[in-house]
């Protein structure tokens, strides 16, 4: 009956809001109103990034997903996005009704505000750190959510200010902009059109940053003593100096790296208590709860999304904050004016009372819906028994291992090399989860760009192009789209610039094939490595017909 009556509600809770003469509070919630009665799939990939926008012609977004589920796709790509699942698609349709519901009772805004703030409990029972007493920020993106480290520890430790970027090379695009309190994209995820690369009122002041690479200037992965060397180095430098230091440490990178080592860290903290504020970047998701938990327990901030591993819709992030630093962040005595762009009231969390009330109501319906989504994929992660879950993604490993290996066409990269003892905090994410490789064409590895035009071959349904060539591989697999994780440069000191692509498992790879049935989750698990080896093969057809792929259909990923 309340969708019966959706078409004439919305129109008439906007023609209030346009027309009636009432206060602006009450016009915004009008509005706010009507939008929520908008298509799900609209609301889905609303307030977040031109990313989230549809091409026309191919009915997907820049990462090849769509805003409903794709059960025909073939995508191991949580280390870049990921379509929503069915499952994960009915919570958000039920979740808005609910919120519907809710607001027609008490208003928008205070259903909108109590469900977000359900939301953070769920988040944190999930995760196993109700009892830490962390708080969650919530954001449109792991990006906007350094935003939000950047200011905290500003407000913190003073506004002498020096990011620390470890793994520079390995981090998200608008990192470079965000570690100097800079603009990222040319508008907000709440519209509001900026200037990217130009500094944010009032947080940009007196920051800078310095990067660190994890290559070094032969095109290989630095060891991990140099690395920790270099960090430790730059902090020294940048403290002697009578700089603070936000350091940025990884967990894990595109590639599955993790970079300081813990020995490291432990220096940081005993050499500089005072000086030296550690943000994690754990955007990928590929660590342990308990992990998790000793680094809040240390005081450190920690960067999560809903997306990557856990395959929520792209664009939903969040900040954790530990219990240490909570307790002092409420009386804060101002904010950056320029963060008011970025953020919402109903993203920080209501112990904050006072700090919160500096930022402006509105609803981001497009990151509430990607955030529940994404609930519900962690939820069935975690209700899948433990066992089962080091089962699934040891069994993916070795399969897909040897899948890449028995391709003369890819070539794997090694995975790092963990001290030992270094995973017994990441329970079955201790298992290598992302499995990049290069491209052989001849005697060459792939650039990034002719690793670009691979990539969106993969995602693309390619059957023209085998019926007209009536060579390669089966024409079902070559017209199936595949998704893997998008390219990433490397170096090689021989040829230049290479790229690499990335098979990832999921948590959704471990929840559909999970049985209480042991023979039927094995055949389940061998029904996904079937799949990787379909777009190995589909990979290998696109290199036969390398010169002839007809680009000018394939949508421009980047």
């Amino acid at each position: 009956m309340l969708r019966e009556n959706m078409s004439t509600l919305s129109a008439s809770l906007r023609l209030q809001a346009v027309e009636a003469p009432i206060s602006q509070d009450r016009s915004r919630s009008a509005a706010a109103m009507a939008d929520l009665f908008g298509p799900l799939e609209g609301l889905l990939r609303g307030g977040g990034d031109p990313r989230l926008d549809i091409d026309p012609t191919s009915g997907t977004n820049e990462y090849g997903c769509q805003p409903f589920p794709c059960p025909g796709t073939l995508s191991f790509a949580s280390s870049t996005a990921t379509s929503i699942s069915a499952r994960a698609y009915g919570r958000a349709a039920e979740a808005r009704d609910s919120l519907m519901r809710s607001a027609i009772a008490i208003g928008i805004d205070g259903a909108f505000e109590a469900r977000v703030e359900a939301m953070r409990d769920e988040l944190k029972a999930h995760l196993g750190i109700s009892g830490t007493r962390a708080e969650v920020i919530f954001a449109p993106s792991g990006t906007d959510a350094q935003l939000h480290a950047l200011f905290l520890t500003r407000a913190l430790r003073g506004p002498a200010l020096t990011t620390v970027i470890v793994a520079s090379d390995q981090t998200g695009s608008g990192t470079a902009d965000t570690a100097r309190g800079h603009h990222f994209r040319a508008a907000t995820a709440n519209g509001v059109r900026v200037r990217k690369g130009e500094p944010i009122a009032g947080l940009a002041h007196s920051v800078a940053s310095v990067a660190l690479p994890l290559f070094d200037d032969g095109g290989d992965f630095c060891p991990h003593t140099e690395t920790d060397s270099r960090v430790l180095a730059a902090i020294e430098k940048l403290v002697a100096s009578g700089s603070n230091v936000l350091l940025q440490v990884m967990d894990s990178s595109k590639l599955g790296w993790r970079a300081p080592s813990e020995a490291c860290l432990e220096e940081i903290s005993i050499r500089w208590p005072q000086q030296v504020q550690v943000v994690v970047d754990a955007c990928q998701m590929r660590l342990g709860r308990p992990r998790l938990r000793k680094y809040l327990d240390r005081g450190y901030l920690v960067i999560v999304t809903g997306s990557k591993f856990f395959t929520g819709p792209a664009f939903s992030g969040a900040l954790l904050v530990p219990a240490v630093l909570s307790n002092a962040l409420d009386a804060v005595p101002g904010i950056a004016s320029g963060l008011c762009e970025y953020s919402s009231r109903s993203d920080w969390p209501m112990p904050w009372s006072a700090l919160r009330a500096r930022f402006p109501v509105r609803t981001n319906f497009g990151q509430w819906l990607r955030w529940e989504a994404a609930l519900e994929e962690i939820r069935a992660y975690y209700s899948v028994p433990d066992e089962f879950r080091v089962l699934a993604l040891t069994t993916f490993r070795a399969g897909v291992e040897r899948i890449i290996a028995s391709s003369s066409f890819l070539r794997p990269l090694p995975p790092q090399q963990k001290p030992e003892g270094a995973s017994a905090d990441d329970e079955e994410l201790a298992q290598t989860t992302i499995f990049p490789f290069a491209i052989r064409c001849g005697d060459r590895l792939l650039s990034p760009s002719d690793c670009r035009t691979i990539y969106r071959g993969l995602a693309r349904d390619a059957q023209d192009a085998v019926a007209a060539s009536g060579r390669g591989c089966a024409p079902e697999i070559a017209a199936k789209p595949c998704l893997v994780g998008q390219p990433v440069a490397l170096n090689d000191v021989e040829q230049g610039p290479v790229a690499a692509l990335r098979i990832s498992a999921s948590a959704r790879l471990v929840t559909e094939t999970w049985s209480p049935d042991l023979d039927t989750a094995h055949d389940n698990l061998q029904r996904e490595l079937g799949h990787v080896g379909a777009i190995v093969s589909k990979i290998e057809w696109l290199l036969a017909h390398f010169d002839g792929l007809n680009l000018m259909e394939i949508p421009n990923a980047s």
